[in-house]
């Protein structure tokens, strides 16, 4: 296969996935964070306020940090846990298609991410002009594993779903 459409197909796939997610981010902000604390809050994540910041900050560093191919596997792996972490506490209750607020759309965007943590980042990338060699088997598993164990303790720690809201 010619090394330039592996490339471009890597560019393309890292580019619109990381971006993506940073301008989720960024939603968080424009749209108001306190809103997003109290829903965060709602959803059993406590501190609510806390947790839309981390989320926010983690899905724009995450989201751009992919899209430039940059520290590619911990890219993926923030990005795995921020989606892993949306998925269970937002999206698991209500099914696995995202037309009934399911857990779809956050599962394809993780998938993503451990895929470009298994294949590298390509050629066009900052990774690549760094001289880092950030591909193979082992940076996927670091990546779905760091992004699954950050999850497990984000839940165990601030996870409290039948606690009230905060005010």
């Amino acid at each position: 296969m010619d090394p330039d459409s592996i490339n471009l197909g890597l560019f393309v796939l890292r580019v619109i996935v990381g971006v993506t997610l940073a301008l989720h981010g960024i939603a968080k902000f424009r749209g108001g964070i306190r809103g997003v604390g109290n829903w965060f809050a709602a959803e059993g994540l406590r501190p609510g306020l806390l947790h839309a910041y981390l989320a926010a900050l983690t899905e724009i560093g995450a989201g751009f940090g992919l899209a430039l191919g940059l520290l590619t596997p911990l890219s993926a792996m923030a990005f795995i846990g921020v989606m892993t972490t949306a998925g269970w506490v937002g999206h698991r209750k209500n099914g696995f298609f995202i037309i009934r607020e399911g857990w779809e759309y956050v599962f394809v965007l993780a998938v993503a991410a451990a895929a470009v943590a298994a294949t590298g980042p390509g050629d066009w990338s900052v990774d690549n002009a760094l001289g880092l060699d950030w591909s193979g088997p082992v940076w996927f598993v670091v990546a779905i594993a760091g992004g699954l164990v950050s999850t497990l303790l984000l839940l165990a720690v601030f996870y409290r779903p039948n606690a009230p809201a905060e005010q």
